[in-house]
């Protein structure tokens, strides 16, 4: 039992109910009792319907779309809900984001532009949030937005021990870019993989060219490792350069798949043997249906930092 937060009750927004329950399942308790709702016109209605006063508030929550339901609703749930919480006098309210939406605008990279990742931080300190547990951020410097601690997960052994068990030969880690190398690379030392990086460069529209593959990948099995997955414009054309320059097969693994607008057709149609993602984000409608995709949960992960969190002890072994 946690010294001064009462007993840990966890809670759930409309994005991933389902993550939500694992988790619960996983730490012996039941997803606390509130009542979410939406007015006619979208806005977000909420009530608990249980005495939280005192209490070890854990919100999950992830920052995604989910079918009809946008990042922007989803962020303004969370945002209510963690006033409730706070309004109802909880001990500690900790905001569970295994994906945190707004975070590839992180600096201004470019004249008049936001930085909206910070905007979501703040956002998050003002209405209440006490601390906050994410997962693999676009960039880990944005732990630094926050005035409240954060506690960073990576699911590098969720996905490598699915990896290690797929027990192929030769095996080569993949960067997707130049910016990927380091994460890339921490893979293959756990994998004992050899290492290659895709030269890419990005055109004014946004798009990414696929400009030469620096390493041996010839008659090897390759695994491009991203951490977000977006239209999978940038991973699928990584999977054709590596297919043309004689990899046997080939594997890509993200721990965010976000897969909008025709990334699973994308997939469908590259040399793609599997595209491995976490469910930090929920898959739904064909992105579940997809045979080429392989869903790895991180449930177990979340729940013994959660656990860690309420009984003050030390998270730091789970961030590797």
């Amino acid at each position: 039992m946690a010294v001064g937060f009462g007993e840990l009750k966890l809670f759930s927004g409309s994005a991933h109910p389902e993550l939500a329950r694992e988790i619960a399942s996983f730490l012996g308790v039941t997803v606390g009792q509130a009542r979410l709702k939406r007015f006619p016109d979208t806005e977000v209605s909420f009530q608990i319907d249980e005495n939280i006063r005192g209490t070890d508030i854990f919100v999950i929550q992830p920052t995604c779309a989910n079918g009809p339901t946008s990042v922007d609703q989803h962020i303004m749930e969370l945002l209510i809900m963690i006033d409730a919480f706070r309004r109802s006098s909880a001990a500690r309210i900790t905001a569970v984001l295994p994906y945190y939406g707004y975070a590839r605008q992180d600096r201004k990279d470019k004249p008049r532009v936001p930085i909206s990742a910070k905007l979501v931080a703040n956002l998050l300190s003002a209405a209440g949030t006490h601390r906050v547990l994410t997962m693999d951020l676009h960039k880990a410097q944005i732990q630094g937005f926050f005035d409240i601690p954060v506690d960073h997960l990576f699911a590098a052994p969720v996905i490598v021990d699915y990896l290690s068990r797929m027990d192929y030969p030769n095996l080569t880690m993949v960067a997707p870019d130049a910016g990927g190398a380091e994460r890339a690379r921490a893979y293959a030392k756990r994998l004992n993989a050899e290492l290659a990086v895709i030269d890419k460069r990005r055109t004014d529209d946004g798009t990414a060219e696929v400009m030469n593959v620096i390493g041996d990948v010839a008659g090897r099995t390759c695994i491009i490792q991203d951490d977000i997955t977006d239209t999978a414009g940038t991973i699928t054309k990584a999977a054709t350069a590596l297919k043309a320059n004689g990899a046997e097969r080939i594997f890509a693994c993200a721990v965010h798949g976000v897969l909008s607008g025709p990334a699973i057709e994308r997939i469908e149609k590259s040399p793609i043997d599997k595209m491995i993602v976490t469910n930090t984000i929920p898959l739904t409608g064909d992105k579940a249906r997809c045979e080429k995709i392989k869903v790895l949960s991180v449930a177990r992960l979340l729940g013994q930092a959660i656990k860690s969190i309420h009984d003050e002890t030390s998270v730091s072994s789970l961030f590797v």
